[in-house]
Parts: structure tokens; sequence; C-alpha cells
């Protein structure tokens, strides 16, 4: 079976949790522990988000003065190769016997994509009020409300195609996991509206890309693993309930948090609706139920068509 596996930043790195190298490891490790479950036997692609790496970077080539600004895109790459490299090797030692490759992997979008007038993507920091006043008004930064704090927000255009297609069929042909599209890709787009490509300030929404990814690829799943069991309706109030079945024309008649669900939701939904393949989202520590229709909120196109 040929699967994607869309590990969100916070299947990453937990939520509160600081943003040190030794938390970061732990994360990883606990998340190779479990794509080690499903790897075997299967053709196995996985991506992963950079939310909170990608800002963490942009805060240190800030905090050095004489380097000037760094854009997205080329720090994108570097948060794609630090994360790769660590599940490359988390997952090399669990399966000594597979090749675990990283592809560092460009996605392309419009030049034009209204999401560069309207920041909307969270990464980096969580911040109080009266700093994230502070930090925007000194850094030039757009910041927004993000649960109980406030994060910066950047552009998040619409991944267009996803590159590097054939290289990672060929890997998958050579029975390889691939690591692919880490934090959307690294987001370009064309100079004249020809050929030729240029890096451009934005971070893609991780889940946007996996599922389109996944749709490129023929794949027959998609797992999108996060650090919740399951879509819930009216998450966070007294009504709360798991979906743990569903149709994608019963989630269109229901909203969910735009920084969070919302994305993975819609990401599912667009997979299910093009290929009539099964799609799942639920905790990463279910991820091999989740492949099994056991666990998570599963979505296809014989469930039910009401939430």
């Amino acid at each position: 079976m040929r699967i994607v596996v869309a590990l969100g930043g916070n299947a990453l790195l937990r939520r509160g949790e600081p943003m040190s190298a030794a938390n970061q490891l732990a994360n990883v490790k606990r998340a190779a522990a479990q794509i080690a479950l499903i790897a075997p036997g299967n053709e196995l692609v996985l991506t992963h988000g950079n939310g909170p790496q990608v800002g963490l970077i942009a805060l240190q080539v800030q905090a050095y003065a004489a380097g000037g600004d760094y854009p997205l895109d080329v720090l994108g790459a570097e948060s794609e190769g630090m994360v790769g490299y660590l599940l490359e090797q988390e997952l090399g030692n669990l399966l000594p016997g597979l090749t675990v490759v990283t592809l560092l992997t460009r996605t392309e979008v419009d030049r034009d994509d209204p999401a560069f007038s309207a920041p909307s993507k969270p990464i980096g920091l969580l911040y109080g009020k009266a700093k994230s006043e502070r930090i925007a008004q000194s850094m030039g930064w757009t910041m927004a409300a993000d649960g109980t704090g406030f994060r910066r927000v950047v552009a998040s255009p619409k991944p267009l195609r996803v590159l590097s297609l054939q290289p990672i069929q060929w890997l998958l042909a050579q029975r390889a996991v691939v690591i692919a599209a880490g934090g959307g890709g690294i987001p370009v787009a064309s100079t004249d509206g020809g050929p030729r490509l240029q890096g451009v300030e934005a971070v893609i929404d991780k889940d946007a890309s996996s599922s389109l990814l996944a749709r490129q690829l023929s794949a027959d799943c998609l797992l999108i693993a996060t650090d919740v069991d399951a879509v819930y309706v009216d998450f966070g109030k007294t009504t709360q309930r798991a979906v743990r079945g569903a149709a994608p024309s019963a989630f269109a008649r229901s909203s969910f948090a735009s920084g969070s669900m919302a994305p993975k939701v819609a990401a599912a939904c667009a997979f299910v609706d093009a290929t009539g393949k099964r799609a799942a989202i639920g905790s990463l520590e279910s991820i091999e139920a989740m492949l099994h229709g056991d666990a998570g909120t599963q979505i296809t196109h014989d469930g039910a068509n009401a939430l």
C-alpha cells in the first residue's frame, strides 16, 4: 500500500514545550517509533510541519544583526533539512534494514495568490499580548491570536505543484522510505509565467501540500497525525464529540479552528474527493490503528453524510 503520512508540528513538538534540541529529539524519537510500525511492507512517504522550527530559526537570524534578514524560503529549507535529518536518523536506527531518504522538496505557488496580502500561517513561539506587540513593532512582523497567546503569522499560498515527483517515485520503487515536502515544501514561484522559478516569502500549509503530494503520487491512503485522537465537533465545549467516520460533504456544514484542525479537514477531504481513496486524522500514537481503519476520524466517500 502506498501511504502518505503527514506529521503535524504539534506531533513533533508538544504544546507548551520549550523548543530545545533535546525536546525536539525526544519527540522525533516518539514519532519515529510509531512510523516504524507501518513502514515495513508499505510504500511510505513522510511529510512534516515546520511552524515552530522555522519561527525559531527566524528569531536566531534576527539576533545576528550584521547578517540581515534571510528570506522564508531559505529558512524553510533549513528547517526541512533539520527535521528531515532527525527523522531519517531515528527511523534508520529503528529499521536498520530499510533505506530512509530525506529529499529537500520545492513546492510551486502562484506569485499573485491573495494569501501574500493576508498573512495567516502561525510560526514560531507563543507570546503574551504585550510581548507580541513589542515584537511586532521592533521586527515589523504581523502577529495574530493563536489559542491562549499570540504568534507571528506569514503568507500561506495554495500549493499548485510539488516538484521532484520523479525522484520520489524512483526512491519508492527502490523500497525506500521518503521524507519529502517538509514544512509544506520550499515555496517557489514562476518569475515571468515561464519555467524559471524563484523562492518567495511564505510558509506553505503542510497539510495542503501533503494532500496534493498524495494525489500526485496516486497514494492509497493519507494519514494526518496530530496531538488529538480525532476531529471533534464543538471542540473545547461541553457539547464536544468525536467524529469517527464521515464523508467529505459532511464537513462542509461544520467549522473548525482555522489555525489547527480546519486545514487538516480540508486536506483530507480534498484527497478523498479527488481520488475516492481513504484519509484519516488522529493521534500519532494511534497511527497503526488509523491505517487499519480502527482509530481517528476516517473520511471516505461512503461515510456518514452528517456530523
